[in-house]
């Protein structure tokens, strides 16, 4: 079984989420199976590109594969993690990517729709970002996607809650596009993907890439990112961040002390 499945049809690449037993956890495979498609589609010189789970999922991703984390003091979201390269696949792709959601999204899979550039949901779709479950440091570019996609104060309450966010509360603040009942979200996004593929392919590779680079134009001088990375370094090294892993694989709720 591919646990990720690719098509390509006039000029629409379309990369489908098929690993169900795992939730579509964001699994080095997986991820490199995500990466493999979207160079094929380049390759296939793709005017859009569709990111999907199967119909009917009620789980479009469970995010990053907290198996996968790493529990010896490194960091668990360096430059080279698989979410990581994966965030940057999307962001420089030179065309447009839709990411149609059917389920719930959860915590790294939530960035990786954000970093989509246009995102069509189903009235049953909800989003949670949920590193603060396992005491888990997000990194300073994941911040930035969410800064980018969703209002300040709201980024605070997913981030500090992880209670999910509804799919109507995220199109009345602009997070996502559009909600779209499921029986006409295909329909829907691919008449959207077809209506892209009719304009001029390189003007819009050229925008997309400029406002690419106007998002992530926040200064921050040295200074602070290392205070940043000092931050996040005080949460990998600490019994939480153990602990939090730990009652993830074991299914129980973690108990945390702040130490």
């Amino acid at each position: 079984m591919d646990i990720v499945q690719l098509e390509i049809d006039d000029h629409i690449g379309t990369i489908t989420l098929n690993h169900k037993e795992k939730l579509n956890a964001l699994s080095t495979e997986l991820v490199e199976g995500v990466i493999s498609a979207l160079n094929e589609c380049r390759r296939n010189k793709a005017r859009v590109v569709v990111l999907r789970a199967k119909p009917g999922v009620r789980v479009w991703s469970a995010g990053h594969d907290v198996w996968e984390l790493p529990v010896d003091g490194r960091d668990p979201l360096g430059w080279d993690d698989p979410l990581r390269s994966l965030i940057r696949e999307i962001e420089i792709f030179p065309a447009p990517v839709i990411a149609m959601i059917e389920g719930s999204v959860w915590g790294g899979a939530c960035e990786t729709i954000f970093a989509c550039d246009l995102i069509i949901a189903s009235p049953s779709t909800t989003f949670a970002v949920t590193p603060s479950r396992l005491g888990v440091p997000y990194n300073v570019s994941g911040v930035l996607t969410f800064f980018n996609a969703a209002p300040y104060r709201l980024v605070k309450e997913m981030t500090f809650t992880a209670k999910p966010v509804s799919a109507q509360r995220a199109e009345q603040v602009g997070m996502i596009n559009y909600v779209v009942d499921n029986p006409e979200i295909e329909e829907f996004t691919y008449e959207m993907a077809r209506g892209i593929t009719h304009n001029a392919p390189l003007s819009i590779s050229v925008m997309k890439d400029q406002l690419r680079i106007l998002a992530g134009a926040h200064p921050m001088t040295p200074q602070g990112f290392e205070r940043i990375q000092g931050l996040r370094r005080l949460v990998y090294d600490s019994n939480d961040y153990k602990e939090g892993i730990l009652a993830f694989k074991e299914k129980r709720k973690p108990v945390f002390t702040g130490t």
